[in-house]
């Protein structure tokens, strides 16, 4: 059934013509505005091998009614991933599992890890993971994306959730947030042992990417960038790595008001990590290319009969995204708006984010045997 839905249900430290601090830079828009040949940042994590921490380093608390602990498990490319497994102390039997991932940009010790724990609390056992080239996770270099790795990464997740004695391998779900949303419906849609999925405050990257915000791109601009962009791969193959965008989330003064809360975001206590793309790092400048010419949701359709939940914002920028993909998608769906929230409140705002309706879903949607 059709759902149209109502809801009132945590340390580092200019304009938008100066290029974006924040996912605005990866826009043909931006990219031509910021120019490809300045000077890059450092990436955060220059790794070759995969080295994870056993502190507790996220940006959110504890819970006392979960166990934790970090998990490796590769991909079909053979990348190793990085996960925060997160399971409910009282649960028996083996359980209904969802694989979290997102923002684009974050770290399982954000958002994603955030959404896992509280949806353990829940009795859930949750994976929470770093993408591929991303925070713990490996590949070299180190924060570039693919759309297709993207998404393999997820199917990956639910590899790794399948093989755990505790899972029901017919109840697996996934949850995407942010840029994260559209590369958890194109898993959706390509893999089928994925039983239930939510995307919460969804970006397409693919089509910001390529089209700019609001589709506002025209076809000199997208030329004009691939333009700037094959330059640019002819500097990195000359200096034999990547360059890097400018600091993401630096903010100079005259900003639009999303940026300002992606910054409030990334780049204070409440949301601030080092490892993470969006917290003052940056992803490499070429990082659009694939994104250019690859529409992740052009098969939503194919999710079907398997039901999808779309959560968004009221006063979101990133609004229309949702409604879009809502409006492409077949039967079952449902679209829920918090009011009053913009793009940032559902990474971390408890008293926004409708985990009651997320439960409630997968409840349906995950049913024990």
């Amino acid at each position: 059934m059709t759902k149209n839905i109502e809801v009132s249900d945590i340390a580092a430290p200019n304009s938008m013509d100066a290029g974006r601090r924040t996912l605005l830079k990866m826009t043909a828009a931006g990219i031509a505005t910021a120019g490809v040949g300045a000077i890059p940042a450092s990436p955060a994590m220059a790794q070759s091998a995969l080295v994870l921490t056993e502190k507790w380093d996220k940006v959110f608390s504890r819970s006392d009614k979960v166990d934790h602990r970090k998990i490796t498990f590769k991909n079909r490319y053979g990348i190793t991933l990085a996960g925060d497994l997160y399971q409910p102390r009282n649960a028996s039997g083996k359980c209904a599992a969802l694989a979290v991932s997102g923002p684009f940009g974050a770290v399982k010790e954000q958002a994603s890890g955030l959404y896992a724990q509280t949806m353990a609390e829940r009795g859930f056992i949750t994976l929470a993971f770093d993408p591929s080239y991303t925070g713990e996770s490996g590949g070299e270099p180190r924060n570039v994306a693919s759309p297709d790795i993207s998404v393999e990464d997820f199917s990956a997740a639910v590899d790794c959730l399948g093989l755990l004695a505790n899972v029901d391998r017919g109840r697996i779900g996934i949850i995407g947030i942010c840029g994260w949303g559209g590369m958890a419906l194109s898993a959706a849609a390509v893999d089928k042992r994925i039983k239930a999925v939510v995307a919460s405050t969804m970006y397409d990257m693919t089509r910001v990417m390529s089209s700019g915000y609001n589709d506002s791109v025209t076809l000199e601009q997208r030329t004009q960038t691939l333009e700037q962009l094959g330059a640019q791969r002819w500097r990195d193959a000359e200096a034999g790595k990547p360059a890097y965008q400018p600091p993401y989330n630096a903010l100079k003064g005259g900003e639009a008001q999303f940026l300002v809360e992606y910054h409030d975001y990334y780049m204070t206590s409440r949301g601030y990590h080092p490892r993470a793309v969006n917290s003052g790092n940056a992803w490499t400048r070429t990082t659009p290319l694939p994104f250019m010419n690859m529409p992740i949701l052009s098969c939503i359709q194919e999710i079907s009969p398997r039901p999808m939940l779309l959560i968004h914002g009221e006063k979101a920028h990133s609004r229309y995204f949702s409604e879009t993909a809502y409006a492409a998608a077949a039967e079952p769906k449902a679209l829920v708006i918090v009011p009053g929230a913009v793009h940032v409140d559902l990474y971390d705002r408890t008293d926004r984010i409708p985990f009651d309706t997320m439960t409630a879903f997968f409840q349906q949607n995950l049913p024990s045997s």
